[in-house]
């Protein structure tokens, strides 16, 4: 083990605070989709409808997402970043303070947030080379998929609880309070960009930023990745049902959820290979997924496959970030990750829906079977990507690591 890289990390100006408050910003959009969901059922007695106010969400979310990113690398991140987050939470409000007579606009009013979610997840990654190089910027890239996991534990979690300790309306109006706090906070503390020469100062268009022979790898990966998280997610429940223990759908979550948790932490404290290709992390994640579909006949061997699956989970994900932020230039790599977002939603929602058919259809493994085989084409995409590779020390007055130039 090798804790330089956190050293670093914990040393750096302005990292610990940029990191806090983007946790807290990131705190509320966990905790939206919970309420939202349980105020549009209340008011419309139907889940079916809150499917479909959650879908008109994830679709506005998907489409402005990138357009967002897009103008904080041409504006820069904070004005777009304090615009988004007052306009996301007026449309929380919004959604909360609309009349039940009124709830057909709902569908309407959760498009419109969806498109006017703030790109905090995009910025922070594409803040990372701004502030740390070397061990450190593998470590930052490793906390924060690290972090990601232990959000989707709370935020839903949050949302959950003010919909039961108050009502569905109070955990969208909490939603809207934080973002209003947090997301100013977070915008305040953006790094400078990087300076910036002739060449790469050239804003690229979209389809130069993602028809490349290594971005788009990178992106569809991801997007096979989440694909697959989802179909999980969802084989998991049914798996509860199928066993008439549905508090175990929590639980197994839970686990998996803490094996990401522990890989993650374990993998920014490794001092890492000399060389390191991206697409021996992914294959570990499909062995992790293919583990699952021989352990489904008993919630206790369920449970340690998936922690055993979900330690390959954060190290394979942060190393992605890091990969698709050191193969684009700094003048794109917001837009970079926003696209890598739209591909997430994307994927999710596929995911679910594929997932639900193979279980009505096959039965519950199969949806791991399935996980499995999206992971091992995600590896092959991954072939082709360059390796991370560690510079040779430079002398103490020299910088340990750079970024990569533009590789069309």
């Amino acid at each position: 083990m090798d804790l330089a890289g956190y050293r670093e990390l914990w040393r750096a100006q302005g990292v610990m605070t940029l990191l806090v408050s983007s946790l807290l910003a990131r705190l509320p959009m966990l905790a939206t989709m919970v309420p939202i969901a349980f105020l549009a059922k209340d008011a419309s007695g139907s889940f079916r409808w809150a499917g479909i106010v959650a879908g008109a969400y994830s679709v506005g979310a998907a489409v402005a997402g990138p357009l967002w990113s897009r103008a904080a690398d041409r504006r820069g991140p904070r004005g777009v970043l304090l615009a988004t987050g007052i306009a996301w939470s007026l449309a929380l409000f919004a959604i909360a303070l609309l009349p039940t007579g009124l709830h057909r606009m709902l569908p309407l009013l959760a498009l419109i947030a969806g498109a006017l979610v703030p790109p905090v997840m995009q910025t922070l990654r594409a803040a990372w080379p701004r502030v740390v190089s070397g061990p450190a910027l593998r470590t930052a890239y490793s906390v924060d998929a690290t972090a990601q996991e232990l959000l989707f534990m709370v935020g839903p979690m949050l949302g959950a609880t003010a919909v039961s300790v108050a009502s569905p309306r109070a955990g969208v109006l909490l939603a809207a309070v934080m973002s209003a706090v947090f997301i100013w906070w977070y915008a305040l503390r953006q790094p400078e960009p990087l300076p910036r020469d002739q060449h790469t100062s050239v804003p690229l268009t979209a389809r130069q930023l993602l028809w490349h022979r290594h971005r788009l790898p990178l992106i569809l990966a991801f997007g096979l990745w989440v694909m697959s998280f989802n179909g999980i997610s969802l084989a998991i429940v049914a798996f509860a049902d199928d066993h008439g223990q549905r508090l175990i759908a929590g639980i197994l979550e839970a686990v998996w959820a803490f094996g990401s948790l522990v890989g993650g932490a374990v993998a920014g404290a490794l001092p890492g290979r000399r060389t390191s290709y991206l697409w021996r992390r992914a294959a570990l994640v499909a062995i992790g997924m293919l583990l699952c579909v021989f352990a489904t006949w008993s919630s206790v061997s369920l449970g340690i496959a998936l922690t055993l699956s979900g330690l390959t989970l954060a190290p394979a994900i942060g190393a992605l970030y890091g990969r698709l932020g050191s193969l684009t230039p700094d003048v794109a790599r917001t837009e970079v990750f926003g696209w890598m977002g739209s591909a997430a939603t994307g994927g999710g929602a596929l995911g679910a829906a594929v997932a639900g058919a193979l279980i009505e259809s096959f039965g519950v493994r199969y949806v791991w079977l399935l996980a499995a085989v999206l992971a091992a084409v995600s590896t092959v995409l991954l072939l082709r990507v360059p390796p991370e590779i560690e510079p040779e020390p430079t002398g103490p007055d020299l910088p340990a690591g750079g970024l990569l130039g533009e590789t069309a």
